[in-house]
């Protein structure tokens, strides 16, 4: 009981930020009008020029890469310092590169409610481990909370799964009944948000989730390098031709972000998206920069189609953890789940407050 009234807070915190973040994308869309320009029938500024654009307006920061929509969708240039915690994008029209605004992601209500939730608004480095450990110790007390809970008997049984109240019921029965009752009933799903919540916590879970369902490649991100030596490029630059390449290639994607080489040995790799609502599926897919020829990785994260069943399930581990991985009704699921784990420190605190008070009557 002390244990659980230590991290509770925690979990209650971390757990009524995750309601909230759950449907951020839908709240957001309710709020911002959409982002779109005209679409012109001419060539679309490249990446090189997008760069050098950008660069002027935030000279002197890391550009992350640039990502590529529709038509009617503006290019963003992405600016990503993790150190620094600076990470903004300067949105420019795909035919002119006119700068059309610049927006700072770490700002406003959801990245409030991400960073509470991430780090309860205490500093990176103490506020992760306080979460990170407070989850790991709210896992276990959920494995032995239902080994302790489950009934051992037919007539246990009838009193463990519903709420069988009396007008003369006390609260004190009924808070208990709200405690374990309705713990039990999110309980599968509380596993899964837990789980998926310290494989993004602790390299070494991630690890040994990866290889428990049988994983065999590498869980690092690797870049792989150029397979030609470095000459100067005749003609048009690959980085410059890739993404009109790819575009034709998978009609069906929502979106293409290119990545610059960090060197002159690295490939470029691009991102390309399916779907906005999951990730799981996204193509990482990697290219000579000088002579724009597809390289294969030994990394987890590559072509999609490239991706085995232990990759798969790693892959979907952030769209688990969101319930994004079945959907609008997935998420639904994952805010009540999240909304019911919120209210059992509240209940365990007063199942302890009762008792302590019991015992001194």
């Amino acid at each position: 009981m002390l244990l659980g009234l230590t991290t509770g807070l925690v979990v209650f915190i971390v757990a009524l930020t995750g309601c909230l973040w759950v449907f951020n994308k839908e709240l957001k869309s309710l709020v911002e009008e959409p982002f779109t320009v005209e679409k012109k029938d001419v060539p679309k500024v490249t990446p090189t020029k997008a760069r050098l654009i950008a660069e002027k307006v935030l000279p002197g920061r890391h550009i992350h890469g640039v990502e590529y929509g529709g038509d009617t969708s503006p290019i963003e240039v992405i600016f990503f310092e993790r150190k620094n915690d600076f990470y903004q994008s300067v949105y420019l029209d795909p035919y002119n590169g006119e700068v059309l605004r610049t927006t700072n992601h770490f700002s406003g209500f959801f990245h409030f409610v991400l960073n509470g939730h991430m780090y309860l608004w205490l500093p990176k480095a103490v506020g992760k481990q306080i979460v990170s450990w407070s989850t790991f110790v709210f896992l276990v007390m959920l494995i032995t909370g239902i080994i302790l809970w489950w009934p051992k008997n037919k007539k246990a049984r009838k009193q463990r799964f519903l709420f069988n109240w009396k007008a003369t019921t006390k609260w004190r029965r009924k808070n208990f009944d709200l405690h374990t009752i309705t713990g039990f009933y999110a309980s599968l799903f509380l596993l899964l948000i837990a789980i998926t919540g310290l494989v993004m916590a602790f390299n070494w879970f991630a690890f040994l989730v990866y290889k428990g369902v049988g994983g065999e490649k590498s869980m690092y991100f690797i870049v792989p390098e150029n397979k030609a030596v470095h000459s100067e490029v005749v003609g048009e630059k690959p980085i410059d031709f890739l993404i009109p390449k790819l575009q034709k290639a998978y009609k069906n994607a929502e979106s293409f972000e290119l990545h610059y080489p960090e060197s002159d040995s690295s490939s470029i790799y691009i991102e390309i998206s399916y779907d906005d609502e999951v990730y799981y599926n996204n193509d990482y897919r990697f290219y000579d920069q000088n002579t724009g020829e597809e390289i294969p990785t030994s990394g987890l994260f590559g072509a999609y189609e490239n991706a085995d069943a232990s990759d798969k399930v790693s892959r979907m581990n952030y769209d688990i953890h969101i319930g994004a991985i079945l959907g609008f009704p997935g998420k639904i699921i994952a805010f009540i789940a999240s909304f019911l784990c919120a209210t059992l420190p509240v209940t365990g605190f007063l199942m302890w407050w009762g008792r302590r008070k019991k015992k001194k009557e």
